[in-house]
């Protein structure tokens, strides 16, 4: 496996036919991200790489992160795997999911006993 790992931060929503996965990945080429689907859970992957070679020792703040990365995510609803799509824009990553035609979520009451 080439991914360590750092974890991916990401939000999820929802709109009545899809499914949108946004993230910030600045610095990460479309060719160093994979995403897939497995059954009912996203897995998002990818790597960013450090640009030259910096001694440990001439940081004085380190805080971004280099290196693989990866989140997944288990999808409320089934999603039509064929259709999606992903898109990098300015280091966001988006990832819409159309639902499933027979897709439905049921809500449930909790009553008091």
């Amino acid at each position: 496996d080439d991914y360590d790992e750092g974890q991916l931060s990401i939000d999820v929503y929802q709109t009545p036919d899809k499914l949108i996965v946004k993230s910030t990945i600045a610095g990460v080429k479309p060719e160093n991200i994979d995403i897939s689907i497995n059954n009912d859970m996203l897995t998002i992957r990818g790597k960013r790489l450090s640009q030259g070679e910096i001694k440990e020792e001439n940081y004085l703040i380190k805080e971004c992160y280099w290196g693989g990365f990866s989140r997944s995510v288990i999808l409320p609803v089934e999603v039509d795997a064929e259709k999606v799509e992903a898109a990098l824009d300015n280091g966001v990553l988006t990832v819409t999911l159309p639902k499933a035609k027979n897709a439905k979520q049921v809500s449930i009451k909790v009553r008091e006993k």
